[in-house]
């Protein structure tokens, strides 16, 4: 049974590992919820409640990465606190109607429009929303680089 909870964990890692860079797929909820597999499948033998607590953390961590580096990235390239705000909206309301695509534009859109209606010029406004762009691809590498370590300490800890 542990072979088997083992290679469904594995393929939900690297499910959650190609979703954090598609964003068709739910990234480090797949790779939590791997862990969480396995420890139902073994019956939690090799894995603590400590271990998932920190785990969990982690993942509201990359949570958390989704929304501030957009923001920094933004501010980073001259935007206002409501660029920032704005990246932020236009983060969650670009997944919500254009999908996958809406993570790259909304918050290029929000950001700029924000920017717009705080009367700054068109050329400030689109490089705020670059700058979105540059905190999102940066914000994309951290997370990729806590969540290697996530499933790093997965392996570490069952072996």
């Amino acid at each position: 049974m542990a072979v088997f909870a083992l290679v469904l964990a594995v393929i939900l890692f690297l499910l959650g590992l190609a979703g954090t860079l598609l964003p068709v797929l739910p990234g480090v909820t797949l790779i939590y919820g791997g862990m969480v597999l396995y420890g139902i499948l073994t019956g939690f033998t090799d894995l603590n409640t400590t271990f998932y607590i920190l785990q969990g953390l982690a993942v509201l961590l990359v949570f958390a990465i989704d929304y501030l580096a957009t923001a920094a990235g933004s501010r980073r390239y001259g935007g206002s606190k409501y660029a920032a705000w704005g990246a932020i909206i236009g983060t969650i309301i670009g997944i919500l109607t254009l999908g996958p695509f809406g993570i790259i534009i909304g918050p290029f859109v929000g950001a700029v429009t924000a920017e717009l209606i705080q009367g700054k010029q068109a050329n400030q406004a689109a490089r705020t929303g670059f700058g979105t762009i540059i905190g999102l691809l940066g914000g994309t590498v951290l997370k990729l680089i806590i969540e290697v370590l996530m499933i790093i300490w997965f392996f570490m800890a069952i072996v």
